[in-house]
């Protein structure tokens, strides 16, 4: 997956902009658990092709691509599996398009749904506003391609607003700045350098993308701004209607704002990882991404064998936050705006972890070493508590602690028990896992006063 924050450009040399220097905020940094939601006009066909185990040949990556909400872009590609399927299901005369008018979003209950997510652990919500293909989510004055005036006849993303600010979470908005293939007029993308190929880099999309960011700012104050696959090149000068001036303008009214690093210019709030395993500590916040299956949008190709599991998400959650990052993770609802059952019985699992576990989570920063994986695999976060040991297989029995933590002599898991500590000759200890515990998907330990 690519590194944004290494992709910037063109350079301006002594005409470049000024950007803003704002740090990532405190509160970002302790919420640790965001949910992503994308849902679009993909969620309607709710396809892409599963792939088999070791993935498929580079060549055929976007042919082939696992990623259902980009359906708009596979489609367009002759002979794709998805481009079969779709002339079979909806025949040759019904474009990507026409099925902004088969979009029925009936069964959607903001508040249901975004209590379903803060019940699963989230500290902040980000939906998707428009994805790549184009389809806005809000009452947009920009185009009449939205889902007001088509499909589900509503203002999703203020309906996802209100009833996230009901339930005391912070809101974020998902735009695509660079890709809109409703106002593009080029081939399909078929490899990553088609990505940055083909695509709008005029001054008229970089004032389009701007008008529509300025009234997603205008309208929700977003607490996040998570842009995707940069700015068109026409917006990253010094205009009025540049990047530099939008994001200047959003932190001098939301001072608390923060955004990531997908905007191909020389500033960048936090880091983003997609579908990578981070083996380190990272000095800047940063935040690992991934659906709950391969794909972000809902892919109804996909079962269990593609879904993480309860205990994965778990401990996929410490390990990013062990290494100074927050997990974003994404729901893929279906077209008419259910969560799917398998998504959700793996939310609630963390949902129901979290509520007993949260404390060694939310509001910690990174040890010394994020963790051990020699003997039980185990993860460390730190609080003012101390440090938070979460052993990551309790059913082993016992963990080790290493000599700066078995020096504190005293520990307590996460019922409240005494740890049984076994001190060791080279000053490590041995502590063994209460049987009550052995069953968890990740036990903690928490050893105060370090």
């Amino acid at each position: 997956m690519l590194n944004f924050e290494k992709r910037t450009g063109p350079d301006f040399g002594s005409a470049a902009p000024t950007y803003p220097d704002n740090a990532v905020p405190d509160w970002f940094r302790d919420a640790k658990l965001g949910f992503f939601v994308h849902w679009g006009l993909y969620s309607v066909p709710a396809w892409a092709v599963a792939h088999p185990e070791g993935g498929v040949p580079t060549e055929d990556s976007y042919a082939w691509h696992q990623y259902a909400e980009w359906y708009g872009n596979t489609v367009r590609i002759a002979g794709s599996p998805t481009w079969n399927r779709h002339q079979e299901l909806y025949g040759p005369g019904r474009s990507y398009e026409d099925l902004a008018d088969l979009w029925d979003a009936s069964a959607f209950d903001a508040d249901a749904f975004v209590g379903e997510l803060v019940g699963a652990g989230a500290r902040y919500i980000i939906p998707t506003t428009k994805h790549h293909e184009g389809f806005c989510l809000w009452d947009t004055r920009t185009t009449g391609f939205n889902a007001v005036s088509r499909g589900p006849r509503r203002d999703l993303i203020a309906e996802f607003h209100d009833a996230t600010r009901r339930a005391g979470a912070r809101f974020g908005v998902y735009y695509s700045g660079a890709l809109d293939w409703h106002v593009s007029d080029f081939p399909a993308i078929e490899s990553d350098t088609d990505l940055f190929r083909f695509r709008r880099n005029d001054d008229a999309f970089a004032r389009y993308s701007a008008a529509q960011l300025e009234e997603l700012i205008q309208r929700f104050s977003p607490d996040v701004l998570w842009n995707d696959i940069e700015w068109p090149d026409g917006g990253k000068g010094d205009e009025d209607h540049g990047v530099a001036a939008l994001l200047s303008r959003y932190f001098d009214g939301h001072p608390e704002g923060v955004v990531n690093d997908r905007w191909g210019v020389p500033y960048h709030g936090y880091l983003t990882r997609e579908y990578t395993n981070v083996d380190e500590i990272l000095p800047e916040p940063w935040e690992s991404t991934r659906g709950l299956g391969y794909s972000f949008g809902f892919n109804q190709a996909e079962d269990d064998s593609h879904t993480l599991s309860g205990p994965d998400l778990i401990r996929m959650l410490v390990d990013v936050v062990s290494k100074n990052g927050n997990l974003l993770i994404n729901v893929g609802p279906a077209a008419d705006g259910s969560i799917p059952e398998l998504q959700r019985a793996t939310m609630r699992e963390l949902g129901a972890w979290l509520s007993i576990n949260g404390a060694a989570v939310y509001g910690t920063r990174p040890w010394i070493r994020f963790g051990e994986d020699i003997g039980v695999p185990r993860r460390y976060t730190q609080s003012d508590a101390g440090v938070h040991v979460h052993v990551l297989d309790p059913r082993a029995g016992v963990v080790e602690l290493p000599s700066e933590l078995a020096a504190a002599g005293a520990a307590r898991w996460q019922d409240g028990s005494a740890a049984e500590m076994t001190p060791r000759t080279d000053g490590t200890a041995v502590v063994r896992v209460p049987e009550a515990l052995a069953g968890s998907p990740v036990a903690v330990l928490t050893v105060p006063g370090v």
